[in-house]
């Protein structure tokens, strides 16, 4: 079986040992909306190729085959959320060789990590009408908050193209070629016009990590964040440059408090660490 990885970026790690039998794949999902998932499904051309390479024994939103493991590359999606989940995230790393997060909420999260910054009960009360039913911890927090990860995958949903790219340098023993580069890298090499600088728009893109190929600022729309902060952002830096251009400090707050709320980088911002 294959030797564990460092979480990604996998840039100075030795490379995986090659996985010679036909490895069982596992993906499995806590707190999310499944949209991580359906990138595996929505592969199309490539997906015959992939059922054929691995064996696919637990992916409930595809098949109803069932199996608690063991997995020689296990795909996790979503947030632990709840006493259970905290609990089973546990048994699937023991039955697990290679542990990979894939998505915003698996790395950072999510979206429902906003309710780390306030008072989760609050937020229960308010919403269900009866509260004292619904099990749930305090906080949303990445899978590697909990147990050793081998490598993750960003983005809110992640790129295919990537997940590829990770399955396949799994199987040969080679490292994983993946970008760590701003979206900012991406824009220029498409010939997109910088939004910030013709346009004054609020564009996360220079602390964003690269995945979705610059698909909001290609239609002039200001970067969401959704693959979040690439290795070393300064984005209370990008921040406080908002506010100098006229900005409302809270809608700065409020762009960076969205799917990667989560990610120390942003949620540094969210927390009000801006000096204007």
């Amino acid at each position: 079986m294959a030797a564990p990885l460092a979480p990604l970026p996998l840039t100075s790690a030795p490379a995986p040992t090659a996985i010679t039998h036909r490895p069982r794949l596992g993906v499995v999902k806590f707190a999310s909306c499944d949209g991580c998932q359906l990138t595996l499904l929505n592969l199309e051309n490539e997906l015959l190729a992939v059922a054929e390479r691995f064996d696919i024994v637990e992916f409930a939103e595809a098949t109803s085959n069932r199996s608690h493991g063991p997995y020689d590359i296990l795909l996790v999606e979503g947030s632990v959320s709840t006493p259970k989940q905290a609990e089973e995230i546990i048994r699937l790393r023991r039955e697990a060789t290679l542990l990979v997060t894939i998505g915003a909420c698996a790395t950072a999260g999510g979206i429902q990590a906003l309710r780390n910054l306030a008072d989760g009960d609050a937020f229960r009360h308010a919403v269900y009408p009866r509260p004292e039913l619904i099990e749930s911890l305090p906080t949303s927090t990445p899978i590697s908050a909990h147990v050793h990860v081998d490598a993750e995958l960003y983005g809110c949903p992640i790129s295919g193209a990537q997940l590829l790219e990770l399955l396949t340098a799994l199987t040969v023993g080679r490292r994983p070629q993946l970008p760590d580069e701003s979206v900012c890298v991406e824009c220029k090499r498409q010939g997109n016009v910088c939004i910030m600088v013709a346009d004054g728009v609020a564009c996360l893109g220079p602390v964003t990590r690269t995945g979705c190929g610059a698909l909001c600022p290609a239609f002039a729309r200001g970067c969401y964040g959704c693959f979040g902060p690439r290795e070393s952002a300064n984005a209370t830096h990008l921040a406080e440059y908002f506010v100098d251009q006229g900005v409302d400090k809270q809608a700065v707050t409020r762009l960076f408090a969205q799917f990667n709320v989560g990610a120390p980088a942003f949620r540094r911002v969210v927390e009000g660490e801006l000096d204007r």
